[in-house]
């Protein structure tokens, strides 16, 4: 167990003071309404707020409607689908292992992961952002984070990015989960969080850090959602089709101003699934 410092009794302390504060909770999945008899896994985060996040109800957030909607049009009912946790660094490996059938997960498209994964998509463009203590002002930008504790997840494409453009200015400060990550600055151990806005939005905008912990609001890379298939997976064209009545029957919008816009996070434009 960490020893508490005085800097991080005093972020305890405005943390306490702002948990009266309210934030919209994500609304637990409802039923996709389909008749089928098949399963599926799906391979999910359960620490994400608004995005992907495990309730007294089940799971909740942006992701885990897609998912849901997706399952349904695949003739898989909600009470079907089996949930499974995976870490970010799994994502990968969980689809070729064959332990679960599908990865929505904030699950960038990039042409590395493209080797080993069918993706479907994008159904979210994200950009990679920063996460900073209130009241710091030193850092105002990517730019700003000479001599910084920079914290990402595992196997994720902000990892990458950080070390690939700031190797030698920056300690890069790799963890198993986004939740670690924000716990370790609010406690004042890294300076800095950096992963995608949408992420990092859901964060800052539960009482735990509402007010404690703020998004610089400078977005630098483009991150591409998609939805993760083995490759070879036939249900491929399926899933594209599903993503794009998703988006075009307006469940996208639906979902994204329940679970994500109240935290202040503006809900882009859809973009275009390939």
């Amino acid at each position: 167990m960490r020893r508490l410092t005085t800097a991080a009794l005093g972020l305890l302390a405005a943390s306490l003071l702002v948990a009266g504060c309210s934030s919209t909770p994500p609304n637990s999945t409802g039923d996709n309404a389909a008749t089928g008899t098949g399963t599926l896994t799906i391979g999910i985060a359960d620490d994400l707020p608004g995005v992907s996040l495990k309730t007294d109800a089940g799971y909740a957030g942006f992701d885990i409607d897609t998912a849901n909607f997706v399952a349904g049009k695949l003739g898989i009912p909600t009470k079907n689908i089996t949930w499974q946790r995976i870490d970010q660094s799994e994502r990968v490996s969980a689809l070729t292992s064959g332990k679960v059938d599908m990865v929505v997960s904030t699950f960038s498209i990039t042409p590395e992961r493209e080797k080993d994964v069918a993706f479907a998509g994008p159904y979210f463009v994200a950009h990679q952002d920063l996460l900073i203590r209130r009241n710091d002002d030193t850092i105002t930008g990517p730019e700003t984070l000479d001599g910084k504790k920079v914290c990402a997840a595992a196997g994720t494409t902000s990892i990458d990015y950080l070390t690939a453009n700031y190797r030698g200015k920056i300690t890069v400060v790799k963890v198993p989960s986004w939740s670690e990550c924000v716990r370790d600055l609010a406690a004042g151990t890294v300076d800095a969080v950096s992963t995608d806005d949408l992420i990092l939005a859901g964060f800052a905008a539960v009482p735990e850090y509402k007010g404690v912990l703020r998004v610089i609001g400078k977005g630098f890379t483009d991150e591409n959602y998609g939805i993760g298939l083995k490759q070879g997976d036939n249900r491929l064209d399926q899933v594209r089709a599903a993503l794009k009545e998703y988006i075009s029957s307006g469940a996208w919008k639906k979902s994204l101003d329940a679970n994500v816009a109240p935290s202040g996070y503006a809900i882009p434009a859809p973009p275009t699934v390939k």
